[in-house]
């Protein structure tokens, strides 16, 4: 299996209401330093339906400003619709982090 495979048996994981972050997927992929290529393996998401790539964010729990279904603000509503909470413009990862 490949590390884009790997993210995406990572990301599925995450169950609905909850995030991670980029490094942490990186991490529990098998590469903690390759957070940058959890990003690309997300943005050539292959099967969106079932790799829920809106609940990855940045390390603070910031939305993705390329984010691939329509934005920063659709990830974000995305999130909302699952009961994520923010604080700003950030999750609020002591409360929806997934580890």
């Amino acid at each position: 299996m490949g590390f884009f495979e790997d993210v995406y048996r990572v990301v599925k994981e995450i169950p609905s209401g909850t995030v991670m972050s980029y490094g942490t997927v990186a991490a529990k992929s098998g590469n903690p330093r390759a957070a940058r290529q959890v990003g690309w393996a997300l943005h050539v998401n292959p099967d969106p339906d079932n790799i829920p790539c809106h609940r990855v964010v940045t390390k603070a729990g910031g939305c993705s400003r390329a984010f691939a279904f329509g934005g920063e603000s659709a990830q974000r509503n995305m999130l909302l619709s699952e009961g994520v909470e923010f604080i700003g413009d950030n999750v609020n990862m002591k409360k929806h982090s997934c580890l």
